[in-house]
């Protein structure tokens, strides 16, 4: 299932790409509105969420079709990723199986010790720039927040006056 909303959020960054672009490209240009800066917290706020979710739903459709791929066909056992992975011919003997988790993204290998190795290093990136965009949207809000507040004691203060 994840695998099929893997896809659209695949199809959504080059759009995402284009609509920070030109965010930017406007920003840069003169003409701006005076309370520019509180609306382009809360709009990179938004983008910054919706790249964590993109990225998390692309891995979220990884790791699933990891799973899909050693669990059926011929050919499955041991899990392709896992035989695709760079190691060498003496650790591939001693494979036995799979684990794949979802939070955090990993799809892991798992020898006939009970060791375990990654099939990839890219879920390692999935989940650190998704933690970075999660993080980075979080800390947009909280600084609208703050503009928002801030803003809103000085009218008050200059309208008491």
């Amino acid at each position: 299932m994840f695998v099929f909303l893997a896809l659209p959020a695949l199809l959504a960054i080059p759009g995402w790409v284009v609509a920070v672009v030109v965010k930017f490209v406007s920003v840069a240009l003169p003409g701006r509105r005076a309370d520019w800066s509180r609306d382009l917290l809360r709009w990179c706020a938004v983008m910054a969420a919706a790249a964590a979710v993109g990225l998390y739903v692309l891995g979220l459709g990884a790791v699933q079709l990891s799973a899909h791929e050693s669990e059926s066909g011929a050919s499955s056992s041991p899990a392709p990723s896992c035989r695709d992975a760079d190691v060498d011919d003496g650790t591939l003997q001693h494979l036995v199986g799979h684990r794949s988790s979802y939070v955090p993204l990993r799809f892991d290998c798992v020898l006939d010790d009970g060791t375990t190795y990654p099939s990839s290093s890219g879920y390692a990136w999935l989940n650190g720039l998704t933690a970075a965009f999660g993080a980075t949207a979080g800390v947009l809000v909280v600084t609208a927040g703050f503009v928002t507040e801030r803003r809103a004691r000085a009218h008050a203060n200059g309208a008491g006056v």
